[in-house]
């Protein structure tokens, strides 16, 4: 069993990595077509009604800062939407309607709560995180919140310490021991940054049709037809935009899935009892109710 939890870490861990690296690939694809089509819809505003002519004077500059101003976009967009989400656990935790549990409480299922998760840290090796219950909440549910191990927390639903046993909460804990050991939420906040940036991209595109289509219902009606690239540019830059977020989002679902498939396996390997993290997914797999 212990080979088996460790191989399946292993494996999750392999399978991450190949992502990150497609999701970075993906990236510098989006950045390329920027780069390509904003080529194209110059050369056919240069060539004009009798099409492009190559030769020494095509504004590469026009594609070349189209592309930079892509990048910086995407860099842009991503440390401002990390700047925002990279903030305490804590404020995480009662935004979501969490209230904290501190270390004095002598209510019994909080102080179960407060004892699996100080018996988990001691076995993941990560500093005690203060905790949080959604008192309102029946279903069976828990997470992990914060940018870093410092400044994490662990919050769990009233159902979940309601509704499971003692092997079964110890595993919940557990795997959100994994999240933060590992790293995951780090990696998610910076993956939806990127997103976030890349959404920007869009977002200039369409603002571009916009304002380039209102300016042309104003041009001089004389003026040379195709002369203006950004009608075309504005469209192509929105599709790119949408069509980098939409594969975006299946890789960085794919990561998600391959931390969950380690955080399970982690769980395994810090309480050392399997049915523990499986019969909690049973009994959340059968739940009426969340």
């Amino acid at each position: 069993m212990a080979t088996d939890f460790f191989e399946r870490q292993s494996t999750a861990r392999r399978h991450t990595k190949w992502l990150i690296w497609a999701f970075s690939l993906s990236v510098i694809g989006i950045l390329a077509t920027t780069f390509i089509v904003t080529t194209m819809a110059v050369g056919a505003a240069e060539g004009g009604p009798n099409g492009f002519r190559p030769g020494g004077n095509f504004p590469w500059h026009i594609p070349g800062g189209a592309t930079v101003a892509s990048l910086a976009l995407i860099a842009g967009g991503s440390m401002f939407k990390i700047a925002q989400l990279a903030g305490g656990g804590t404020g995480v935790a009662e935004r979501l309607g969490g209230r904290r549990i501190y270390p004095n409480s002598l209510e019994p299922n909080e102080r179960r709560l407060l004892n699996v998760v100080e018996e988990m840290a001691l076995a993941s090796g990560v500093p005690v995180p203060p905790v949080f219950m959604m008192k309102g909440e029946e279903g069976i549910n828990a997470f992990a919140a914060g940018f870093s191990p410092s400044d994490a927390v662990i919050g769990v639903t009233r159902g979940c310490v309601e509704q499971l046993s003692r092997d079964q909460l110890q595993g919940v804990i557990a795997h959100e021991f994994s999240h933060i050991l590992n790293g995951d939420m780090r990696l998610n906040i910076r993956l939806i940054g990127i997103l976030n940036g890349i959404l920007l991209i869009s977002t200039i595109g369409y603002i571009l049709m916009r304002t380039s289509s209102s300016s042309s219902r104003f041009s001089d009606s004389n003026s040379k037809k195709g002369s203006n690239p950004l009608p075309l540019l504005g469209m192509l830059l929105y599709v790119i935009g949408y069509i980098g977020v939409f594969f975006g989002h299946l890789i960085k679902s794919a990561v998600s899935r391959q931390r969950e498939f380690l955080a399970d396996a982690s769980a395994v390997q810090f309480t050392r009892v399997p049915d523990g993290i499986a019969g909690a997914l049973r009994k959340i797999g059968g739940l009426v109710q969340g």
